[in-house]
């Protein structure tokens, strides 16, 4: 027998298994920090059609792994090491499975003889993602590598998505795998929910003088949208949504959205829900907005519309669950829903609102002086919203300031970290939009303090060459941290740092920097800085000193 032949006939590794599994889920990209225990993996992914990308930090393989997931509704793939490798997933994993985005993580592991032992870079990693995973598992045996893969995929993208780890044993990796790659299943697809609770929800919904349609994050699903579009069309249904649901409700709609709901409970949002007798929760997750804050005390009517049941508490006991298919469950309730549009209560709510949202655009677009008002960002933010742009949001401040004014009208064009509210993700995130929605403008925020948890990214952007906008919004404190504590305590503690040169920063890294200095500058650098090739890195000093005024009249609960 030939070398070529004896080399042809080899039997596949445990590593070329995985990646063959990979292959054919058809993942395109595999974001993360190679090491010892997981180099065999690295190794096969070197003769694979996979883009191997390697990032500076796990945590933020994670990230980007969960804006994949978030963009596509397939789950994105972060790779890493054994020990603080697999640790520095968490976070990562995390904030994907609390948001709803799929995500597979792989990460090394010592030999299965040794992971009992304290030697290097033992770690149950296993148990340490259970927590924060749908699905976490080890492979134990060199036979099982597919199976585990494909159930690992079929975890992170079913109903409700979400993340799921797999270690990798070095010795496992390295030996025959004893078994090939399976093709992947397909995910059933939900029907609808059965049609007398549908039939039951309708004749609640079309009873109710005042109901009101409360939008989660799985409403904006690709899937979804346009059922849920038509819902509120036909049913003339007013509508209030999370901060995650941002883009679900499209112009025609706009005029019946009183719109975004959060934490604070403030919002003019929060008057028309709760002047509602009737809620209807669409995709909805509590940790978008506890029910405990918008309906604490309330005996009103709530319709629960999802593809798992509800998490009963003592403030959201649904009269009526539509367990199935969001969509489908969706498009048969607007067939038979036919009520007769908001009463005069809540039309003259709705319109006040709608006077609100004119009004506080004027005001916002006059903001002058330096450091820029949070509102006159968010106007300029604003005229440059197009539809072929895609916005990344980090937690803080701005981040509030974005999500209650500006609109979008695209699923999935913003996002947020609603669920952990996690520093961080804005950067990685655009890395992903970059790769998944090449023809989009991106553009991520974060502010000064949550811009260098993961700003060391910035290298794997310029790598890449992603033509991306990161803005830093500088104030030189954790001032929504600063804001909540002068609420409870009437001082801030613990939230102040030094000063980094965002200019500088980006140059060391060989990207752009610009500031904004004045107001008048937002579109003309804003715009400039997206018509560059490349990570382009902003600059601008923001005035927060009206920041009380988002936790005005707030609910004490959501102070945290």
């Amino acid at each position: 027998m030939s070398q070529d032949s004896a080399i042809s006939k080899k039997p596949k590794s445990g590593a070329e298994v995985v990646v063959e599994a990979l292959e054919r889920r058809n993942v395109r990209w595999a974001f993360g920090v190679p090491g010892a225990k997981i180099d065999s993996v690295f190794n096969a992914l070197k003769d694979s059609s996979i883009q191997t990308v390697v990032c500076r930090h796990e945590q933020n393989a994670a990230f980007i792994a969960g804006g994949i997931g978030r963009m596509t509704g397939k789950a994105g793939v972060a790779i890493a090491t054994s020990g603080p490798g697999s640790s520095n997933l968490v976070t990562g994993l995390a904030t994907a499975n609390t948001e709803g985005d799929p995500v597979v993580a792989l990460a090394g592991a010592v030999a299965l003889e040794d992971r009992l032992k304290k030697i290097h870079q033992t770690l149950d990693s296993v148990s340490l993602c259970r927590p924060v995973t749908k699905y976490s598992v080890e492979v134990d045996s060199p036979s099982a590598v597919a199976e585990v893969m494909e159930n690992a995929f079929r975890a992170a993208e079913a109903e409700r998505p979400g993340a799921a780890f797999v270690s990798l044993p070095i010795d496992v990796m390295g030996a025959p795998a004893a078994c090939e790659a399976i093709e992947p299943c397909e995910i059933p697809t939900l029907g609808a929910a059965d049609v007398e609770s549908i039939a039951e929800a309708a004749r609640l919904i079309n009873k109710a003088q005042r109901p009101i349609v409360l939008l989660g994050m799985l409403a904006g699903r690709p899937e979804n949208i346009e059922a849920v579009r038509r819902l509120l069309d036909d049913g003339k249904l007013p509508v209030v949504g999370t901060f995650q649901a941002a883009g679900a409700v499209s112009l025609t709609e706009y005029p019946s959205f009183a719109g975004r709901v959060w934490q604070t409970n403030n919002m003019p949002g929060d008057q028309a829900l709760a002047a509602a007798d009737l809620v209807v929760t669409i995709g909805y997750d509590p940790v978008e907005y506890w029910p405990s804050i918008w309906n604490r005390g309330n005996k009103r009517t709530i319709i629960h519309i999802d593809s798992g049941r509800a998490d009963i508490d003592n403030s959201y006991r649904p009269s009526v669950e539509l367990i199935g298919g969001i969509g489908p469950t969706v498009a048969a309730l607007a067939n038979i829903v036919m009520h007769s549009g908001p009463d005069t209560v809540m039309s003259k709510l709705l319109k006040e609102i709608v006077q609100q949202r004119e009004e506080a655009a004027r005001i916002a677009a006059a903001k002058g002086g330096t450091p820029i008002h949070p509102l006159r960002l968010v106007s300029g933010l604003q005229s440059l919203l197009s539809p072929d742009m895609t916005l990344c949001l980090d937690m803080g401040s701005f981040h509030l300031w974005i999500a209650r004014n500006l609109h979008s009208f695209r699923a999935r064009q913003v996002l947020i970290t609603n669920g952990q509210q996690t520093l961080g993700v804005a950067l990685p995130w655009a890395i992903a939009a970059t790769l998944v929605r090449p023809a989009d403008k991106v553009i991520s925020i974060s502010g000064d303090g949550g811009f260098l948890f993961s700003a060391m990214e910035l290298e794997t952007a310029v790598r890449l060459k992603s033509n991306l906008v990161h803005m830093v919004w500088i104030d030189g404190t954790y001032d929504m941290v600063a804001t909540q504590e002068r609420e409870k305590y009437g001082r801030a503690s613990g939230i102040e740092f030094g000063p980094v040169d965002p200019v500088k920063y980006a140059e060391a890294f060989g990207a752009k920097g610009m500031m904004i200095k004045s107001p008048d500058e937002i579109g003309p650098v804003m715009k400039r800085a997206l018509d560059a090739q490349g990570p382009v890195i902003i600059g601008v000093h923001v005035d927060y000193s009206d920041n009380h005024l988002l936790f005005d009249n707030v609910d004490t609960r959501a102070i945290h």
